[in-house]
């Protein structure tokens, strides 16, 4: 697929996703999805990413059947690192996700970033939904980073990325980020490694022996 394909996919899905919240109303979101063709090549091994289906689904069950519908909790698990973003009423409940999700089986560590608030309007998570995309979008136009590597996450306009990732790439999709329209803050929950393991894993990474100027 050439990149302006992969670009069109990238704000696809969030128009998907987009008119998917615009007509559902589940406090409780799971931070992954496979959308059929459109599913890229993954640094994670085949097993880590059926383990991080398996963390969100079973994190997604607990957190509902103990909190209902006073807390918005979107759970997104990346190679067993499991990052909490939404809104809860309370320190007391912020905490109690954190342990009913760090206790799930596979689960490494746990990111807890949610917000003692009030949960987040339509319109801020329709906002953020297409912030996503364009965040997407750019790390797909970029011709320095291989775009499946990342995983984006979008709450009240700060902007998660996670990934297996080299320094090199994080900070090179940390500065795009930061460039895309909508976005209030970038925070990095990668997991970092060699560029010899990013080459081993990822044979068909992009040239970096020329470095390129920004557009």
């Amino acid at each position: 697929m050439t990149r302006p394909l992969h670009r069109l996919a990238a704000m696809a899905l969030a128009s998907a996703a987009l008119a998917g919240s615009l007509s559902a109303c589940a406090p409780l979101v799971l931070g992954g999805a496979a959308v059929g063709g459109l599913v890229a090549v993954d640094r994670r091994t085949s097993g880590a990413q059926l383990e991080d289906e398996g963390i969100e689904l079973r994190s997604a069950s607990r957190l509902r059947d103990a909190m209902g519908e006073r807390s918005h909790v979107n759970v997104t698990s990346y190679n067993r690192q499991v990052l909490l973003t939404g809104e809860v009423p309370s320190d007391r409940d912020k905490q109690a996700a954190e342990q009913i999700v760090s206790k799930v089986e596979n689960v490494r560590t746990v990111v807890n970033d949610l917000a003692v608030a009030a949960n987040s309007s339509l319109a801020q998570r329709s906002s953020d939904t297409l912030t996503t995309g364009k965040v997407r979008a750019s790390l797909v136009d970029d011709k320095l980073l291989q775009a499946s590597a990342f995983k984006v996450v979008t709450e009240r306009g700060t902007v998660y990325l996670m990934g297996l990732v080299t320094q090199r790439e994080a900070d090179r999709a940390t500065e795009l980020t930061r460039g895309v329209s909508g976005v209030q803050r970038v925070v990095r929950v990668f997991e970092l490694i060699s560029e010899d393991d990013m080459r081993r894993i990822a044979p068909t990474q992009p040239r970096t022996d020329a470095p390129r100027q920004a557009q």
